[in-house]
């Protein structure tokens, strides 16, 4: 007679300290509020950052599509673009919140923290959308506080048509 072997709990992943929720919860609020200038403000100004919205589950950017794919010159360029408020897209403009829940740190090495969240954005311009996945923030702390390095957003619905995303997800 065998012994059944007890099921192993799942790892547990630590929370973020509150620091850096509230810096998650910032860059949030200030992508809904459409204050363009002040989110890109939140990104570390160097080489290494990088805006994901890939098409598939694959992540590597260099195999997957990925409806967006921003280094910090992009990040750039694409906040300008918004702040001109000429995007056909966008008028009138979405009114938009999202929820973010069950942060939990990934990997925290050295000065840089990274997080993984669960997200749903609700979108309103003409008819309301919904947009869900799993948010992963990789966040450098700095003497300028800290400074997002990257951010890949996983949508639920990634390999299926989705609609226009002329705005900050």
């Amino acid at each position: 007679m065998t012994v059944d072997a007890q099921p192993q709990s799942p790892a547990m992943r630590p929370l973020p300290d509150p620091d850096i929720l509230s810096f998650l919860y910032l860059e949030a609020r200030l992508a809904d509020e459409g204050r363009y200038s002040e989110w890109e403000s939140l990104w570390a100004d160097d080489d290494t950052v990088e805006y994901r919205v890939p098409m598939h589950t694959d992540d590597d950017p260099r195999t997957t599509l990925a409806y967006i794919n921003d280094n910090r010159r992009r990040i750039k360029s694409r906040v300008a673009q918004l702040n001109t408020g000429n995007r056909h897209s966008q008028n009138p403009p979405s009114v938009m919140r999202r929820l973010l829940s069950n942060s939990e740190v990934v990997d925290q090495t050295g000065d840089t923290v990274t997080v993984e969240s669960n997200f749903a954005l609700f979108e309103y311009r003409i008819r309301q959308r919904y947009w869900a996945g799993r948010v992963v923030h990789t966040i450098r702390r700095s003497n300028d506080g800290p400074k997002l390095v990257r951010k890949i957003v996983h949508l639920i619905d990634a390999s299926g048509p989705i609609d226009t995303l002329a705005f900050l997800i």
